[in-house]
């Protein structure tokens, strides 16, 4: 199984243009091709979340995602079983990259906070490594 490290986890900048109108940020097929090591094939946000609660708690298999806060703020915490790095994520311009076997924690969530994440996979359970202490094993030995 191919092992990434905390290092791999990067702010990708997304490219936006404003006017009078506002603000317009986008990810297309070239934006992806150029700034993603994957095409997105799966989009989905989460909202509505307590300011207490945490999401995520799991890492990928081999599925990687773009994960950004569209609206609001909240805190990114991955770790590589070795290294934990945190992220604070308040702009709808960019994202953070994280690639497969990274445990992700999704936490400090403000009021109205939404939460946009484009993943390289189709939404597959097995996928999943749900178990924090499952992970440290499969990550121990690299």
């Amino acid at each position: 199984m191919s092992r990434f490290k905390i290092t791999d986890c990067r702010v990708i900048d997304l490219p936006s243009f404003t006017d009078p109108r506002g603000t317009l940020t986008l990810v297309d097929s070239e934006v992806a091709q150029s700034r993603l090591p994957f095409i997105p094939r799966r989009v989905f946000w989460i909202h509505d979340v307590p300011t207490a609660a945490e999401r995520g708690q799991h890492a990928h298999r081999s599925c990687w995602e773009l994960v950004m806060a569209i609206s609001g703020s909240f805190s990114l915490t991955l770790s590589d079983g070795t290294q934990e790095k945190t992220f604070c994520l308040n702009s709808p311009n960019s994202g953070v990259l994280i690639p497969p076997m990274v445990w992700c924690r999704l936490h400090d969530f403000s009021q109205g906070c939404v939460c946009l994440t484009l993943a390289s996979d189709d939404y597959d359970i097995d996928g999943y490594i749900n178990d924090l202490q499952t992970f440290k094993s499969l990550t121990a030995n690299d």
